[in-house]
């Protein structure tokens, strides 16, 4: 009788193991949902990403969506993590891509929100730096705010190149990179596929620039009204090398 327990033992154990393997958490699948034809419009998002950075140009991209345009903006956010970040004002939000392990969609506008340790730690991290250099070199349109210009300046792609940071930050991004231009009262800061803001508020500004160079200037005006800003680049300090790249 005794004989058969073993076997028996065995076969529960490994059923067991097969169970409580197929029981273990797989990557979730990104549900963002992306209109073919579109700009693909990627927001890094880090913890400890500032808020204002982030929603400001997501606030001017998304109202697209309610302009007679030809070609819209798909909006997704991509991290370095598939759970929730928290961001530096404490705000909770699931990224819809992990890109260290998810497969992204081809990315046609890349947008640097500035997060807390964008001046120290996550300069040093390379998975971070690499995923930034690779998706800046192949996106069309790249921009950064406040402090995300450091990683892009950390990337060297950068180098030679018009740019601009929080205020605060200027002389810190001169010292730490030899190589960017990097410029002082203005806003925001235009060379070739680069546009890089001070951050804070005027990332809308920067953000509005973008839309007028892709959607001409009286949506960039329409997009403005609805949002209650006042949009008019001659009374604004602002820097373009006019490299405006093909669209």
């Amino acid at each position: 009788m005794f004989k058969f327990i073993l076997p028996i033992v065995l076969i529960g154990t490994l059923l067991s193991c097969s169970a409580s393997s197929n029981n273990k958490k797989k990557p979730s699948k990104p549900t963002v949902q992306l209109k073919e034809g579109n700009y693909n419009v990627a927001f890094l998002i880090t913890n400890g990403t500032y808020n204002t950075e982030f929603t400001a140009p997501w606030d001017i991209f998304d109202h697209v969506r309610f302009r007679d345009v030809k070609k819209g903006m798909n909006l997704f956010t991509v991290s370095n993590t598939s759970q929730p970040i928290t961001t530096f004002e404490g705000l909770k939000i699931t990224p819809d891509f992990n890109f260290l392990t998810d497969e992204l969609p081809h990315i046609d506008i890349f947008v640097i929100p500035s997060a807390e340790h964008h001046l120290d730690s996550d300069l040093e991290d390379e998975k971070l730096i690499d995923f930034v250099r690779k998706t800046a070199e192949k996106a069309t349109w790249v921009t950064s705010h406040c402090d995300g210009a450091f990683l892009l300046a950390k990337t060297g792609l950068l180098d030679g190149k018009h740019c601009t940071t929080f205020p605060a930050d200027l002389e810190a991004m001169r010292d730490m990179f030899e190589a960017p231009i990097v410029e002082d009262s203005v806003w925001f800061v235009h060379d070739g596929k680069f546009i890089t803001s001070v951050g804070g508020a005027k990332s809308f500004e920067a953000s509005l620039f973008l839309c007028e160079l892709l959607y001409g200037k009286e949506n960039a005006i329409d997009l403005a009204e609805g949002l209650v800003i006042d949009w008019n680049p001659r009374d604004i300090p602002f820097m373009t090398t006019f490299k405006v790249v093909k669209r």
